[in-house]
């Protein structure tokens, strides 16, 4: 009989502890007393609970284009991450298109209006992928390919692309004149492979492909009034592609007298048949209707680059501007007619514009907000979103509120009932971590640089800041009473305080010295009298308030536990999934009914267990929304909803436990 691997998970009766090997490390585990007989064997079940994706926070402007559409459903569509949002903005409801396995990067509109195409990057190498799968079709979703799709029903019609693109699909646009038959893809790999795709039919092939530029392409649109033809521009370049007989043919923009720039930003087609196309110069090219020369030039019609123009359905044109933030609007012989707007600095500069509801119009920024309004009246923010990589999350103590904090030095209140932003804050150092006070009128904010920051929720103000080591804040945990505070730090060190006077003063206790690598994760027991850590090299130690570290387990096994953030622990063991290498999983938090454990991955997965789950491979209900990996996750006060934070991705995700 094989002996069983010494890197299996196993239980130890006599001592009462679980060990499981992380990276190869043993970790052991101490279970509660009243565990005298632990079968290591069984697989925990899932919960009866699931998740369903309820809204979606963010937008992808920072460095995607044209991706910002009004639909006949009365929503706009967007995405950011894996997910495409469909926004109600009336009604206040979203719907979501959550099909890709990582980040999407473009998308088009059919001329039905109701199919919708989406091009994704490559996706996650599945680490999971060793153990898991050998089904080849999950494997090859996490290619770069663009999927095809109902906009009524959310159904997939087509997955195109399987095996065909390197890295990402840049650009995708559906053919006009002939009701869509075919559509355009751009690969964002080095010689930008341009590929024509006939979708008329159940199986749709490929018509042709070859390369385009070795330039970054940024736009690639169909021409609506000319057949078979393709306008592409980018870096140096504006082309124009004709299909014939099966075969691509480019003719490159001629600039004769005019400045050739460096970068042709964006395109538009005028309803005469002329291309238009904004520069890096500030300049609007009319690129006259069958040609590749210029017939008409607005120049400087910027300050900065021309980031977006839009054909209204009017016939008016809006231009919008990076370094300026300038909306304006040109009539059909391209003069100024007077009406603009600039986009506050807050929003950042326009990325994309396009037609809403109406005479309304959509703005897309750059500091991944949207917009709406008219160009005479205000536009009102309607999207609101971090800008940099995000880790702080915090739900209020007993309301329907949370906060993010992130790498942009941004402090968000939100309101999850109204999906809004309460109010908004920007801190001059990189956030890292965040946590409310239980009394719930006080926050306070870690950051990249040691300090942290104590907020009143009422005034705004930062009322005091502390410095401690010189690492990044990694964690912070009120005790339940909000007596004390737990500032885990980078340095390997948990600084305690004092707290008095409504979480407004804070007197050092001292410092927790014993872990080897960085705090990750703190929690209070729900006396207040230990504290649980976890450290970046798998350690689980245990404190008194005074900072002395509990050495014997019995001392502390049968603890109740306020709270469950540390990812490591005898009551979370089976979150690990098998040949984990530690760092997998990056976050839990449970409900306050103790019956449900939420946890936050490395392949962007937020994932359902039972409570506790004790059992190595425990079953659980899994979740793809996010395409980076998710760095927190926590249950709204009531347990009514799920927070989860995505890293890079930037995107808030907000579920509801049915």
């Amino acid at each position: 009989m094989a002996s069983k691997s010494s890197r299996e998970p196993n239980w130890n009766q006599a001592e009462g502890y679980l060990k499981v090997f992380l990276k190869g490390r043993g970790v052991a585990l101490y279970a509660p007393s009243d565990i005298t007989d632990f079968d290591i064997g069984t697989v925990g079940e899932a919960p009866n609970e699931k998740l369903q994706l309820e809204w979606v926070y963010g937008y992808r402007g920072r460095d995607c284009r044209s991706n910002l559409y009004h639909l006949p459903t009365g929503e706009i569509i967007y995405f950011i991450a894996a997910t495409v949002v469909l926004y109600n903005v009336e009604e206040g409801m979203q719907r979501h298109y959550n099909q890709h396995t990582d980040d999407v990067k473009c998308i088009a509109i059919h001329p039905d209006k109701v199919k919708i195409a989406t091009g994704q990057v490559a996706g996650h190498e599945k680490k999971e992928g060793k153990n898991k799968r050998n089904d080849v079709a999950e494997i090859d979703d996490h290619l770069p390919h663009v999927r095809i799709w109902d906009s009524v029903s959310l159904n997939t019609l087509h997955i195109i692309g399987l095996g065909d693109f390197e890295r990402a699909v840049c650009c995708v646009s559906f053919s006009k004149l002939d009701g869509g038959q075919q559509l355009v893809c751009v690969d964002d790999a080095n010689e930008h492979v341009i590929s024509v795709w006939d979708i008329s039919r159940d199986k749709p092939h490929k018509v042709t492909e070859t390369k385009s530029s070795t330039e970054p392409v940024l736009a690639a649109e169909f021409h609506p009034y000319e057949n078979n033809q393709v306008v592409m521009c980018g870096k140096g370049q504006i082309s124009f592609w004709t299909l014939e007989s099966g075969t691509l043919t480019k003719k490159q923009g001629i600039y004769e007298k005019m400045e050739k720039p460096k970068f042709v930003l964006c395109l538009a087609f005028a309803e005469n048949g002329d291309v238009l196309s904004g520069d890096s110069n500030g300049n609007i090219f009319v690129w006259g209707r069958g040609t590749n020369r210029i017939s008409h030039a607005v120049n400087g019609a910027h300050d900065g680059g021309v980031f977006s123009l839009c054909v209204m359905k009017d016939g008016t044109i809006l231009s919008g501007g990076g370094k300026d933030r300038k909306v304006y609007q040109f009539d059909e012989n391209y003069k100024r007619t007077g009406l603009e707007t600039e986009i506050p600095e807050e929003f950042g500069p326009v990325r994309t514009l396009s037609q809403g509801h109406g005479n309304l119009i959509l703005v897309g920024t750059t500091r991944n907000s949207i917009l709406q309004g008219t160009l005479d009246l205000k536009l009102n923010p309607i999207v609101y979103g971090h800008l940099d990589e995000l880790w702080g999350l915090a739900p209020h103590p007993s309301q329907h509120q949370f906060m993010s904090c992130g790498s942009d030095k941004h402090v968000y209140l939100w309101d999850s009932m109204s999906h809004s932003v309460v109010w908004s804050k920007e801190i001059t150092d990189p956030a890292h971590s965040c946590c409310f006070h239980p009394e719930g009128n006080i926050a306070v904010v870690g950051t990249h640089n040691a300090r942290w920051l104590v907020i009143d929720l009422n005034t705004h103000d930062i009322i005091t800041a502390h410095t401690d080591g010189n690492e990044q804040i990694e964690c912070l945990q009120f005790s339940p009473d909000g007596k004390y505070l737990a500032v885990g730090s980078r340095d390997n060190y948990i600084y305690l305080y004092q707290v008095s006077d409504g979480g407004t003063k804070y007197t050092k206790i001292g410092r927790c010295s014993g872990h080897s690598s960085f705090i990750t994760h703190v929690d209070w027991s729900e006396d207040g009298q230990y504290l649980v850590s976890n450290s970046g090299d798998y350690e689980v130690l245990y404190w008194t308030t005074n900072c002395r570290q509990v050495t014997s387990p019995d001392n502390v096994r049968n603890v109740q536990w306020a709270t469950q953030t540390c990812t490591l622990g005898f009551n979370v063991a089976g979150i690990w999934p098998e040949g984990a290498d530690g760092t997998d999983v990056n976050t839990c938090g449970r409900t306050k009914n103790h019956t449900v454990i939420a946890s936050g991955d490395d392949f962007g997965k937020v994932n359902l267990y039972k409570y506790p789950c004790c059992k190595p491979r425990s079953s659980c209900h899994s979740y793809k929304a996010h395409s980076s990996h998710v760095t927190s996750v926590n249950f709204l006060f009531d347990d009514s909803r799920l927070i989860t934070a995505g890293g890079r991705d930037m995107a808030i995700m907000q579920w509801e436990l049915i």
